[in-house]
Parts: structure tokens; sequence; C-alpha cells
């Protein structure tokens, strides 16, 4: 039988078109992704505790660390069986575990396949890591189709934010330490506007103002200055 892992990277061979259309969330996916979030926030909390300026061999270092992979075994498997089921968010979330946790040479094979079949579904945060990690999609016209379709299907994802990301250029705070920022479904959807603007000269302007419209998105105002 072909482990979880080998089944998600199955998903790396379909065209991006393929999972396009009007998604349906399994029920039991979902029901794996809520029992999997408990989990996910007891972590992140172990993980901002963890001590920043502490030695590797520093013995409180090691219980924290073993105590937070603890928490996130059971954790990333539930992930795991709900995105095999192809939830949007579930492959969101374990693509940002792999992200957060994996050598950087690593990333690309294992999180790019999550974070295509999630934004081919209209889930706006897996945009974001599309570009720093996959950007051969972004050469793919379908990308951009599947961007533009987020703003269509914000009130079939309304449940399910907030949601943490690596970096969101919109937002004026910046993350500190290992912390994740956190976002709303409207700081996502101004992202996407961001990216929009980046991809489409003869919208630029269109995209980046509302980009700002939504929650004042200075990178978008320096997309505007620098590209007039």
């Amino acid at each position: 039988m072909r482990s979880d892992r080998s089944l998600l990277s199955l998903l790396w061979l379909l065209p991006l078109t393929a999972l396009a259309g009007d998604p349906v969330i399994d029920p039991h996916a979902d029901l794996l992704y809520r029992q999997a979030l408990p989990l996910l926030e007891k972590a992140e909390a172990q993980s901002n505790a963890l001590p920043l300026d502490a030695l590797p061999t520093d013995r409180e270092l090691i219980r924290k660390v073993q105590a937070l992979d603890q928490t996130l075994q059971p954790a990333v498997a539930l992930l795991q069986r709900a995105a095999l089921l192809q939830h949007p968010v579930a492959e969101y979330r374990l693509a940002l575990h792999y992200i957060t946790h994996l050598p950087a040479g690593q990333i690309a094979a294992e999180a790019c396949p999550l974070l295509r079949s999630s934004i081919a579904q209209g889930f706006a945060p897996a945009a974001l890591e599309v570009v720093n990690w996959c950007p051969e999609v972004l050469e793919d016209s379908t990308y951009r189709q599947a961007l533009e379709q987020v703003s269509t299907r914000s009130s079939m994802y309304a449940g399910y934010y907030p949601q943490p990301a690596v970096r969101l250029l919109c937002l004026r705070e910046r993350p500190q330490g290992l912390a994740m920022q956190w976002g709303r479904q409207r700081d996502f959807q101004a992202e996407v506007y961001r990216l929009l603007a980046g991809l489409d000269a003869s919208q630029r302007v269109t995209y980046a103002h509302k980009a700002m419209e939504i929650n004042g998105c200075q990178a978008a105002q320096h997309q505007l200055v620098s590209h007039p």
C-alpha cells in the first residue's frame, strides 16, 4: 500500500485545471481537519514558547522540542488523511507544516502538490506560498484564473478564517520570532489582488487599488509607485 506522502505526491502530476470547478468539501475530510485544529493550536503555542537564544544542547529546549513533536505527529497525520480527500484548507495547513519544518531542499516536492490543489479550489492562503516555493506555477495561465476565482468562493471558506501564513505583505505588523502571522479572510483577499497586480500589467492599477481598499495594503501601494 502506498504511503500517505506517496499519494499526495501524485497530485503534482495533475494539471491545475483538473481540480478546477466548484469544489465540494468532503464531510469526513472536514471532520479530520477540525480534529487537527486544537492540536495545531497547541503546537503553535509550544513553538512560540521555544527560546530563541538557547543552545542546541540545552536540556529544557530539548524537552520542549520533544513535546512539540509529540503534539505535531497526530495533527499531521489527521491533515494528511484530510488532504488525501482534497480538503483545500487541510492541504494548505499541511503544506505550511512542510514549509516550516522540512529542509529547504525538500519543501517544493512535498508542499507544491498540496498548494496547487488548494489554490485550484479557490482557497486564497495557498496562493502566497505558491509564489515562494512553486515558481513554475506562475507561468501557468490557470494559476491566474484560480486567483480570480478566490473572491467568488469567499462565502464557502468564510468559516475557516483566520488562517496562519509565513508572511502577509499587506499587513503592517511584522512576524515576531517563530510566530506565524494570522490573517482574516479580507487580508488574504488583499494579498490575492496584490499578486494579480503583479501578474497583469494592464490591470495593475485596478488590482492594486482593490488590495488597498480592502486593508490599506502598503505593498500594493509600493507596486504602483515602482510600476506606475
